[in-house]
């Protein structure tokens, strides 16, 4: 487990954060497809928080495309970096997740986040911001639709509806699982939308969320229980 300290010059402020954000979101790369699903590497990438201990684990697990087979995984902690702002989530987990990351082995291919990338109030979610400083294709799979309105997708799996801003498609509703509430897909750096999805269809066989979700949220939780954190 990799230990984390914030960053010099972190910002400190929602002012700061939001500076942070509109200056970033100008290098998001909307105009390439992104890596075909099912191959490569595909990676989750999740934290866990301790409040009362002033502490966040990430994990970053990284999964064999065709297989869903973990290839490699790591973990980090450090100090929550960013009081609780909605809209600005990821300032609280940019350093610890970065830190996973840096400690696999491996490279992580695409890094699918359990969160927004474009579907966020100023279009820059983790998954964005996460893309951005690395590099990386990035997608983000969400839970829930944020402040985002869609209509129900139909029955079966693999069904869609747009993710909408007033008349902005932000993202997507996904039927993962058959008569299961979907998931909420959008676009973070270097995907396109269609392929968003299809990641998200090859990463969910049995369960509505990704395996690559499913398997990071698991570690970063262990971490967080077996983490010491000098004072």
């Amino acid at each position: 487990m990799t230990t984390v300290r914030i960053p010099a010059g972190w910002p400190a402020t929602e002012e700061q954060a939001r500076a942070v954000q509109d200056e970033l979101r100008e290098r998001v790369v909307l105009d390439e497809p992104g890596p075909p699903p099912g191959t490569g590497h595909v990676s989750g990438v999740d934290v866990a928080y301790d409040d009362r201990r002033d502490v966040v684990a990430a994990a970053a697990v990284v999964l064999d495309a065709t297989t869903l087979e973990v290839v490699a995984e790591a973990t980090a902690v450090g100090r929550i970096s960013f009081p609780y702002v909605p809209g600005l989530l990821a300032f609280r987990e940019i350093p610890t997740v970065l830190a996973a990351l840096d400690a696999l082995p491996c490279p992580p291919g695409l890094v699918v986040c359990d969160g927004y990338g474009l579907a966020h109030p100023r279009r820059f979610g983790l998954a964005s911001h996460l893309g951005v400083l690395t590099g990386l294709p990035t997608i983000g799979v969400a839970k829930n639709p944020f402040t985002f309105t869609h209509d129900d997708p139909d029955t079966p799996r693999g069904s869609t509806s747009a993710l909408l801003a007033g008349s902005e498609e932000v993202g997507r509703a996904l039927r993962t699982r058959e008569a299961v509430k979907p998931v909420f897909v959008s676009v973070g750096h270097r995907v396109s939308l269609d392929n968003a999805c299809a990641h998200t269809l090859a990463l969910t066989p049995s369960y509505r969320l990704p395996e690559t979700t499913r398997r990071a949220d698991a570690l970063c939780r262990k971490a967080l229980r077996e983490a010491t954190y000098p004072a």
